[in-house]
């Protein structure tokens, strides 16, 4: 099958540091490449890829100094994907918005993964405008506040199963913290948590400039109070591996509707417990007792660290091994590809315009 991928511009593929989407469109991209399929990637000029790279950008926005507005670059990319179009017979899009007018003419061989909040509402009147287009839901519970649009399935987020290593034994007994330092993501909580129950607290997160103030107010005061709480700052991926597989417990104490949250999935390849507070996809993620512990207070996730310290790490890399790894999250979009209304008419019309072979069958 011949594949586009259509990745944000804002940051590599894979992300030098931060970046979940990206991250995501890397191992699947990856996977499909490993599956024996014909993948086209469209992404900035730093992006590392066994696929077909079309360079959209130099380099990663975010890290181009003379770059002020991103939406003139996005717009190229979408000119020059809407000239190749009739090249793939699917084009997988991850950049939310600003391509659906665009695709109008060819929809029906596309699907757009929603990788962020959509209990926005301004972001209602858009997709009442756009029903038709395909879309997929990284959670079921990402798809309570929409409209009625058309979903195509939702697709878990999944790792490469050699990604991070299982760590049976931890050196550390700490807790960690891994991720942004943001009111929604709660790192006031984690350090309660911590505070409670007597253990200490490693951190490893950046620090948006939109976030700058309520850290240096809220968070970063708290840090210095506690003695058992260390900020280590932004981690690469080298670094993760060792921060994750080395805690006894991750806290994900969030406070808003997380479509899903990677890093549950990157503590559990490494055998690690999660302690998550019962908000957004969460349910759907943590097996409660299991891989992990789900909490609704401060105090309830501080009463059961004990228990979280106590779950079995292999049956935690087991569920990580039989929900999310890439393998099966490339398999579950390829089963979308399949089905697009669009890939099972057009797909052949336009191989023969293309002087290519009909065959669409799958190569697994």
């Amino acid at each position: 099958m011949k594949i586009a991928q259509i990745a944000p511009l804002a940051e590599s593929v894979p992300p030098k540091l931060y970046g979940g989407t990206e991250r995501i469109v890397s191992y699947l991209t990856e996977e499909l490449v490993t599956l024996g399929h014909d993948v086209t990637l469209f992404a900035s000029g730093d992006s590392v890829t066994h696929a077909k790279l079309v360079a959209c950008s130099d380099v990663a926005l975010r890290l181009n100094p003379a770059v002020r507005d991103h939406l003139p670059h996005q717009i190229v990319m979408l000119e020059e994907i809407r000239r190749r179009a009739h090249e793939f017979d699917v084009l997988h899009f991850h950049i939310d918005l600003s391509h659906f007018p665009l695709i109008r003419d060819f929809a029906d061989r596309t699907v757009t993964t929603l990788h962020g909040r959509l209990d926005l509402p301004d972001l209602l009147p858009f997709y009442r405008t756009f029903p038709d287009i395909p879309l997929v839901s990284i959670s079921n519970d990402q798809r309570r506040p929409m409209p009625p649009v058309n979903w195509s399935g939702t697709v878990y987020h999944g790792l490469p199963v050699d990604l991070l290593p299982f760590t049976a034994k931890p050196k550390d007994n700490y807790l960690a913290f891994l991720g942004r330092i943001s009111p929604e993501k709660r790192p006031d909580r984690a350090i309660e948590i911590a505070a409670k129950a007597g253990l200490p607290l490693k951190i490893a997160a950046k620090i948006d400039k939109a976030d700058k103030a309520y850290w240096e107010t809220v968070i970063e005061p708290m840090v210095k109070s506690h003695p058992n709480v260390d900020f280590i700052g932004e981690i690469n991926e080298h670094q993760k591996a060792a921060f994750l597989g080395n805690a006894g417990a991750l806290l994900f104490p969030i406070d808003w509707p997380e479509p899903f949250g990677l890093v549950m999935i990157e503590a559990m390849a490494c055998g690690t417990p999660v302690i998550a507070f019962r908000c957004g996809s969460v349910p759907e993620v943590i097996d409660n007792g299991v891989s992990g512990i789900l909490v609704d207070t401060v105090t309830e996730a501080a009463e059961n660290v004990e228990w979280a310290l106590r779950l079995d790490r292999r049956k935690v890399r087991a569920t990580f091994e039989k929900r999310f790894t890439a393998e099966r999250m490339a398999q579950d979009y390829l089963d979308i590809y399949r089905q697009l209304p669009g890939t099972r008419t057009k797909a052949a019309q336009l191989r023969r315009a293309n002087g290519r072979a009909l065959d669409l069958q799958i190569v697994a």
